[in-house]
């Protein structure tokens, strides 16, 4: 079964995020009204494809009972580890396989992955065509407009296409523009006709600036050939950001003790990541952010809930 032929239209999906995206945070999401299709934090390939990096990658790839639909995300630059690791995702349990193409991180970018395959479209092409030869599961892609100028879509998304890949991603912006300018929306009815044009049955989802289901459900009436959304950072102003529900302080605070929760059970870190999501769920109410800066000077999760249980 493709995952991508059996979703509502318009289908709404959780970006995969480093450090955010993961088991833990999955839960805590769906908990709070779950989007259509999760994606994993992105996977290192050759982590995978070696005995010492394998233990940390399968850690990335473990799925919570509420997580399914799940589509895993991989990245790296070896076509044989991207070849592996895909064949290896068809048992694990996911729905497919989405390929990183489009990650700013500057190390990601040096390693030679993410965002830095628009550089070498022709090893970018070898990893796809490695990893679909390898797996029954539908391979995706999710990638950015350019490196530098957001006009390099023009030449980059018809690579992919002519690659039909089950879906292409596309965030709105370039390596360069990070998260610092508007998202170009602009650019949506050109990307729409280059799909319809090369391969009209790739789901094309957007992202970049999306943040919530109205404003989804607003696009997708502007442009109807749109299959999917990604919202990222619009989590981070709203977990319930997949629904039309506008949480109360109490459903927040709950929110936060069910993450503490979760932490506690499947985290192996240390407790200081933990620390940035609170700004998610101790926001906009008055004296939120004394109790964020008491947050902050915590150093366990007792000490956490003791805050907590103030409220």
């Amino acid at each position: 079964m493709n995952i991508w032929e059996n979703l509502p239209k318009p289908f709404l999906v959780l970006a995969p995020m480093e450090g955010v995206t993961d088991i833990i945070f999955r839960q805590v999401v769906a908990h709070a009204g779950r989007p259509d299709l999760f994606f994993t934090e992105f996977t290192n390939v050759s982590s995978y494809a070696s005995e010492k990096g394998r233990h940390n990658a399968l850690e990335r790839l473990e799925i919570a009972p509420t997580d399914a639909p799940i589509i895993a995300q991989i990245w790296g630059k070896n076509p044989e580890h991207f070849k592996e690791t895909a064949h290896a995702c068809e048992s694990l349990g996911f729905a497919g396989v989405d390929l990183n193409f489009g990650c700013p991180d500057k190390h990601v970018n040096k390693a030679g992955g993410g965002a830095a395959m628009i550089r070498t479209p022709d090893l970018a092409i070898e990893c796809f065509k490695n990893a679909k030869s390898s797996t029954n599961l539908p391979v995706s892609i999710k990638t950015r407009l350019g490196w530098s100028q957001p006009e390099e879509y023009k030449e980059w998304l018809p690579v992919l296409l002519a690659e039909h890949p089950a879906a292409l991603t596309v965030h709105l912006r370039t390596k360069k523009e990070m998260s610092k300018v508007p998202a170009h929306f602009e650019l949506i009815p050109d990307i729409i006709k280059l799909r319809d044009d090369i391969s009209p049955n790739t789901k094309l989802i957007i992202n970049g600036d999306i943040k919530d289901r109205a404003q989804a459900l607003d696009l997708h009436a502007k442009y109807p050939e749109i299959a999917g959304f990604m919202i990222g950072r619009g989590v981070f102003a709203n977990p319930y950001c997949f629904t039309d529900h506008q949480p109360t302080r109490d459903e927040l605070t709950e929110l936060l003790k069910l993450h503490l929760n979760l932490f506690e059970k499947y985290s192996k870190s240390s407790y200081e990541p933990l620390k940035h999501f609170f700004k998610i769920y101790i926001n906009n109410f008055p004296g939120a952010s004394d109790i964020r800066a008491q947050l902050m000077e915590t150093h366990s999760i007792e000490e956490a809930r003791k805050i907590i249980d103030t409220l």
